[in-house]
């Protein structure tokens, strides 16, 4: 299995901190925030290699923290220097696999999220599913919902079907940017793309899958911190332990 950290976009909402620098990198305590994911992914032993997928503006700021790194890490350029011209979080997958000829089970993890929780436990779940997986956490909050990928799920966790930025909801369950593709499925990404799958979104890919291949979503087991502006960054730097259960 290899995990994909998506680092790509340019954190426009967090400037000045990301004018000359990748959000995935910044400081939380001791670490960078991809440390901290590194280096639980990693404790689980289950994954063989990891690869950042980078624009080429921030591409050497990870080639020297991969260096830096036990763990073989390969840094991907998607070539795009602006985020008037990025790929979109969909196209970078598919670059990254198309550059790296990645015919693997693929866990795909955004690299600017912080949790309290380990990810072994859902690579374990994923494993025991022996299909593509997400996460899932339910979201009270209508305008919250509004703004993320909503998920319709049977008795059996598996995804019945996937909206991004609903404009009505159809359940209160939210999935979070971690995701885990079989290589059977990863494999369809193409074809997605082609057929009209949306791309900016990372979720638009798991909308495409779930009419077509089983896809199984596990109930988060604790506290996403995402860091998408100032303030939340402020504020995750205050409350933010480290703690990786």
């Amino acid at each position: 299995m290899r995990c994909l950290l998506l680092a790509a976009g340019y954190a426009t909402r967090l400037r000045p901190l990301t004018d000359n620098f990748p959000k995935p990198l910044l400081k939380v305590g001791d670490k960078a925030i991809l440390d901290w994911l590194v280096d639980d992914i990693a404790a689980s032993g289950l994954v063989k290699d990891f690869a950042v997928i980078s624009n080429h503006r921030f591409a050497q700021f990870f080639d020297e923290w991969a260096a830096s790194r036990p763990e073989d890490i390969k840094v991907v350029d998607d070539g795009t220097s602006t985020n008037e011209t990025r790929l979109g979080a969909v196209k970078d997958i598919l670059f990254a696999m198309e550059s790296l000829a990645t015919a693997e089970d693929l866990l795909v993890i955004a690299g600017d999220n912080l949790l309290d929780f380990s990810l072994s436990r859902f690579i374990q779940y994923s494993i025991s599913k022996g299909t593509s997986c997400v996460m899932r956490y339910h979201e009270p909050s209508e305008t919250r919902l509004r703004k993320c990928g909503v998920l319709e799920i049977d008795g059996n966790d598996r995804i019945l079907s996937m909206e991004e930025k609903p404009a009505e909801p159809k359940s209160h369950w939210c999935c979070p940017p971690f995701y885990y593709y079989t290589r059977e499925d990863a494999s369809l990404l193409k074809r997605a793309v082609s057929e009209g799958c949306a791309t900016d979104a990372p979720g638009s890919f798991v909308s495409w899958l779930a009419p077509r291949s089983a896809v199984h979503a596990m109930e988060m087991p604790g506290r996403r911190y995402d860091i998408g502006d100032v303030q939340s960054y402020s504020e995750v730097c205050r409350t933010y332990r480290g703690v990786i259960l």
